[in-house]
């Protein structure tokens, strides 16, 4: 199970993370009007955002659960928690 992640974006403020994607890529969504996703790339030299749509996110924060449902049911308690605050 992941601890929970923050960023501060520089205009729309606090994101939380709401799943891995892949290799150095999250999904983060606004932390108070979370309506808006960003796919988002940690690089040495700082971080780049990519707004996508809500329905993109969703499908991104499923994949995730279908991976932690192989891993076990402590991190699938874990997103699908954060998946059921985020999208539901």
């Amino acid at each position: 199970m992941s601890a929970e992640r923050y960023l501060t974006h520089p205009t729309f403020g606090m994101l939380y993370r709401v799943a891995p994607v892949g290799e150095a890529k999250d999904l983060y969504a606004t932390l108070y009007a979370q309506r808006i996703f960003f796919l988002v790339t940690l690089q040495p030299r700082g971080a780049t955002f990519e707004v996508i749509p809500l329905m993109d996110a969703r499908h991104y924060a499923e994949q995730n659960l279908a991976r932690a449902r192989r891993e076990g049911p402590e991190a699938v308690k874990h997103w699908r928690d954060l998946f059921d605050q985020t999208f539901i």
